[in-house]
């Protein structure tokens, strides 16, 4: 990995940008201490999950949205 200086990059990014494009990695140093990294963007395209992945191994209770019973709901107040 190529080392520049912030001034170089400053004289000429466009330079740099086409060179990592073209998939070239720097380290921009500045006073001899590296600052940041500049590289090409890796793809980021996910394939999606199927639909209905896990269909069929989960049910949903019929009493799901009861409300609590007394002592879980004291157990989240803290009492």
């Amino acid at each position: 990995m190529q080392r520049v200086t912030v001034d170089e990059i400053k004289r000429d990014p466009l330079k740099f940008l086409n060179q990592v494009e073209a998939g070239e990695s720097f380290v921009i140093v500045q006073a001899d201490k590296a600052i940041a990294e500049l590289k090409p963007i890796t793809n980021t395209n996910k394939q999606l999950r199927p639909f209905g992945l896990c269909a069929g191994e989960f049910t949903v209770p019929d009493d799901f949205d009861a409300p609590l019973p007394e002592e879980i709901l004291n157990a989240f107040e803290g009492e």
